[in-house]
């Protein structure tokens, strides 16, 4: 099934709102709602959280691996969001359109379910473009540094070439968590009492190899706002 690239009209402002559990308690909701464009990752909800973290999604970025954690909650996300866009990015055989992986037939049954709905994927020359500016802004092939990018990571890019200005809501920066002082909050914050995020984000950077690098992210995120109208909120954090 061929189908047309994804063409959209710059956003004036975007919130990208983090899945963290630094949102909860911000009442940063309407703030968030305020923006132009609303983009969310994987299955964060907003029903039951709208005080913290806005009722709209304007686009959802989407690992290949959390598509059955929305498969889960169906209704919530495609019949009752049908404005939102999902953007699902994944490598290997699961993703591959030639040989119909799963998570692609997945998504193709779900776009015949929901006719309305608006669902797209990162093409291969995305993916490798996405592991090259890791690259040019590490110095470390992603491959071969046993690194794995975190939908973060696709959200930000995505956000750069969609958005004019960018207001990022509770993502910590680079130097956050070996700070003596952080609190401990979950690192999703529609999950209480699970992963403490600071103790998720120092395993996986320290990890050799098949792991996220949430930390080394964050810091090419600051140089990124050293150069675009990026600003970090909740917690806000200097981009020096």
């Amino acid at each position: 099934m061929k189908a047309p690239p994804l063409v959209r009209e710059p956003c004036r402002s975007c919130a990208v709102v983090s899945s963290s559990g630094q949102m909860l308690g911000s009442g940063l909701g309407a703030e968030i709602d305020s923006a132009e464009c609303v983009l969310r990752m994987n299955q964060a909800p907003t029903v039951g959280f709208e005080a913290d973290v806005g009722r709209r999604s304007t686009l959802r970025v989407v690992s290949h691996t959390s598509v059955p954690l929305l498969l889960r909650n169906y209704s919530h996300y495609f019949q009752h969001a049908r404005d939102t866009l999902y953007v699902v990015w994944g490598q290997g055989r699961h993703m591959d359109r030639a040989l119909g992986g799963r998570t692609y037939r997945t998504l193709l049954q779900l776009t015949r379910m929901y006719p309305g709905l608006q669902v797209y994927t990162f093409t291969e020359r995305m993916m490798a473009y996405c592991d090259q500016v890791f690259q040019d802004e590490t110095g470390k092939n992603r491959r071969q540094s046993g690194s794995f990018l975190s939908t973060g990571w696709f959200t930000m890019v995505l956000a750069l070439e969609l958005c004019e200005e960018i207001v990022v809501y509770g993502m910590v920066s680079d130097s956050y968590c070996r700070e003596d002082s952080h609190p401990s909050v979950p690192y999703h914050y529609f999950e209480k009492g699970r992963l403490d995020e600071c103790q998720m984000y120092l395993a996986h950077e320290r990890a050799p190899r098949s792991a996220h690098r949430f930390i080394t992210e964050k810091a090419v995120f600051s140089r990124w706002a050293k150069k675009r109208p990026i600003v970090f909120a909740h917690p806000s954090w200097r981009t020096q």
